[in-house]
């Protein structure tokens, strides 16, 4: 008996796994090293640190049986970093003087900096990633990225605009759009990439998240806005004397039980925000990894939100180990100090209190910032890495090497400027 085929899914034998192979000790090694190395060359040592991190992760992660390569050397990024400093500069200091002028310049000066660097900072991530692609290998063949980074930038403040009046409802339609703008510009050798996630379906399984996040919030402050009687507590705000809260109670009686219910509203989004925020990063990682496409080449995601709730409970474990840790070292060091201290000259005192005050600080910056890159973000390339799976991939036997490396001058300002992403 002949059988048809079913069209349009493709066995599990004919997939290919992404597998990341690397180990959390040897990262955890790697990690401290560096953490000790920035904290002796007051942070230059930075540079070599990304370097290396990033080779960690792109060697260990095999894509059917071949695993990437970086070839980015830490060099390139101190020049490009210097180059962005260089052009950074004059525009901070034009800023900084225009802030000194007491006309309509300088009130609008703060708005127009912050204006003009967060533009600076969406041009410096496309221009960043362009040059993460093309110092990424594989078999030889390297990724390279096309398209404006001035467009990509205009784009992202506009959207991230309507983010911001929407509340957080046009996050999908923003990402599906700005994740299609980067990944048609983006090739490996002459296999051109699609992004094929779509808005409608990050949003209708994101709105539940959303409506337990945002919806009580709303409705508490809608609630205490129509307690409150606008008209007597604006006639009573303005009238003189010291206690104004006191005049607006009086003039309208239901303020302060307005205020507290959209206080209690906004406290409620920010825990809720902080308990669903993993199961949304598990939610637009399945979503965005389903997406990427390099012709035939597609991709299948199980990211499990248990993973990334995993991954955030490990971070607070250490997190408290770390802190309980310190927290007895600064009690056995106060202690030593306050028996050392009726003997020392208060000079001395005040020397030793300040440097380990510092030292404390650094120590403690760079312990939080280790634990976070080895926790959260090996863990998230681990999870998704392991997630993938690939059909199609007899494509990439055919790819032609095409491109060239791409200037470091993005990834300098991006580093300048603190903006970034994998």
């Amino acid at each position: 008996m002949s059988v048809p085929s079913v069209t349009g899914v493709v066995p599990r034998a004919a997939r290919d796994n992404v597998s990341f192979l690397g180990a959390d000790r040897d990262y955890w090694r790697l990690m401290l090293r560096g953490a000790l190395l920035l904290m002796f060359t007051l942070g230059i040592y930075r540079f070599w640190l990304v370097t290396d991190m990033r080779r960690f992760q792109w060697s260990n992660t095999e894509v059917g049986g071949d695993s990437l390569e970086y070839t980015g050397t830490a060099f390139e990024i101190l020049i490009g970093f210097l180059i962005a400093i260089a052009l950074l500069v004059p525009i901070y200091s034009g800023f900084f003087f225009a802030a000194l002028d007491l006309g309509p310049l300088g009130r609008i000066a703060g708005v127009l900096s912050f204006v003009l660097l967060a533009f600076l900072g969406q041009f410096a991530v496309y221009r960043a990633r362009r040059y993460r692609l093309t110092r990424t290998v594989y078999r030889g063949i390297r990724f390279r990225q096309t398209g404006s980074a001035w467009r990509y930038a205009v784009c992202a403040m506009f959207w991230w605009v309507m983010i911001i009046v929407t509340l957080g409802l046009a996050f999908p339609v923003a990402q599906a759009r700005l994740e299609r703008f980067k990944m048609n510009n983006t090739y490996y050798g002459d296999l051109a990439g699609e992004f094929h996630g779509e808005a409608r379906t990050l949003f209708w399984r994101g709105a539940p998240l959303w409506l337990l996040v945002v919806g009580p919030m709303i409705a508490g402050i809608a609630y205490g806005a129509l307690r409150i009687d606008w008209g007597a507590a604006i006639a009573a705000a303005t009238q003189d004397g010291d206690d104004v809260f006191a005049r607006i109670e009086g003039a309208s009686p239901g303020f302060g039980a307005g205020v507290v219910i959209a206080i209690l509203g906004c406290i409620w989004a920010i825990l809720a925000a902080m308990a669903v925020y993993p199961a949304f990063q598990a939610l637009v990682l399945r979503w965005w990894l389903a997406g990427l496409r390099f012709g035939p080449v597609t991709t299948v995601s199980r990211v499990r939100t248990g993973q990334i709730y995993g991954i955030y409970m490990r971070l607070l474990g250490y997190s408290v180990l770390f802190s309980i840790s310190a927290g007895i070292a600064g009690s056995l060091a106060t202690g030593i100090y306050a028996l050392l201290a009726p003997i020392m000259p208060p000079l001395l005192g005040e020397i030793l209190v300040t440097a380990g005050l510092l030292v404390s600080y650094v120590v403690a910056a760079l312990a939080y910032s280790t634990i976070y890159q080895v926790i959260v973000k090996l863990g998230f390339w681990r999870v998704g890495a392991n997630s993938l799976e690939l059909s199609g991939t007899a494509a990439l036997d055919r790819v032609k090497a095409v491109g060239h490396p791409s200037s470091s001058i993005g990834e300098g300002l991006a580093n300048a400027l603190g903006v970034g992403g994998w």
